[in-house]
């Protein structure tokens, strides 16, 4: 398995994570009360924007040629830094 393929792997599972993650917190936001709800509604519409961001880069990265991938590898890591935060910050805000 070359580079490219590892790292898209990698990016993949994790991008599995985050989406099991964003499941959990639906299901908080449906047991919540009305104003918990709206707060839980506004991270988890960021966290699917950024989910999709994430997979359209992963999508890119995919369908590159393994000369030109690495120019898009940091777009990749970008979007994946940007969903990860997301979701740690999601989690800790439902928490309390």
């Amino acid at each position: 398995m070359g580079t490219k393929e590892a790292f898209k792997q990698k990016v993949e599972a994790e991008v599995e994570l985050a989406l099991a993650k964003l499941a959990e917190l639906k299901a908080q936001a449906k047991n919540s009360a009305a104003d918990a709800h709206i707060k839980y509604a506004l991270h988890i519409e960021e966290l699917e924007q950024k989910v999709a961001a994430t997979k359209v880069k992963l999508q890119e990265l995919g369908e590159a040629s393994e000369e030109s991938w690495d120019r898009l590898k940091d777009g990749v890591e970008n979007a994946w830094k940007a969903l990860s935060l997301s979701v740690r910050d999601a989690v800790a805000k439902f928490k309390h």
